[in-house]
């Protein structure tokens, strides 16, 4: 990111006033891990959203790889996965396999070879057993693995995981983090959970659309609680 700035207006008034959402910006992500934590409404979604276009900045650009969100959006968005906080926005056919395989549709034209793959993505997130189940008979957890194997199906370079365990119980949460720390893929996760930003590579600490800490994750998240949320200890 090079001087990126969001903004918009405030309301759909003709002379709503312009706000600022975020920035301005200016990063470099290479780690393997990194964590974004902050508030409600400080900014951090609009930060991972800028990663695959969903949001486009106001001012300055994104580059992914090369690639430039704004003018090459469907090409950063065939190497940037995309996670939600909640499955049900993500998962839009009846069971596990037909929402897997429409992932597949364009990189597997043949309906066998998609099912086939479809069938192993599944069995790697354990959920084989599930795949013709109703999306509606799963649990929450198995949604939200679903939507992950429906993502990293087209094996995206770098994936965006935007609060994806805060709907989950504790027992999903840490299996969905495990898994989340043990992929290939670089990740960048936005999450209020402060032991998972711990184990980061690197933590950024968002607050009033600025970046007000960028570094060790240990010390992140001491910023984060100390300074943003003015809790000691």
């Amino acid at each position: 990111m090079d001087d990126v700035l969001v903004t918009a207006y405030a309301s759909a008034a003709a002379d709503a006033p312009v706000v600022r959402l975020l920035g301005p910006v200016t990063l470099r992500l290479t780690e393997r891990r990194v964590a974004v934590v902050g508030a409600n409404g400080s900014g951090k979604s609009t930060l991972a959203r800028l990663l695959n276009g969903l949001v486009l900045p106001s001012r300055g650009r994104v580059l992914v790889d090369g690639l430039d969100t704004d003018t090459d959006g469907p090409a950063v968005r065939r190497r940037v996965g995309f996670l939600l906080t909640d499955p049900a926005a993500q998962v839009v056919l009846p069971t596990p396999l037909e929402d897997v395989a429409l992932s597949l549709r364009r990189r597997l034209p043949d309906a066998r070879a998609r099912e086939a793959e479809a069938r192993a993505v599944l069995a790697r997130f354990g959920l084989a057993h599930r795949a013709d189940t109703p999306v509606q008979a799963l649990s929450g957890g198995q949604r939200q693995l679903l939507a992950l194997a429906g993502v990293l199906a087209v094996e995206p370079a770098l994936l965006v995981a935007d609060e994806p365990t805060t709907l989950l119980d504790l027992r999903w949460r840490r299996h969905v983090d495990a898994l989340l720390e043990g992929l290939p893929q670089r990740v960048v996760q936005v999450t209020h959970d402060l032991a998972a930003a711990a184990r980061a590579d690197r933590v950024l600490v968002v607050d009033d659309g600025r970046i007000v800490f960028d570094g060790d994750a240990a010390e992140g998240v001491a910023h984060y609680r100390d300074v943003v949320c003015g809790v000691d200890g």
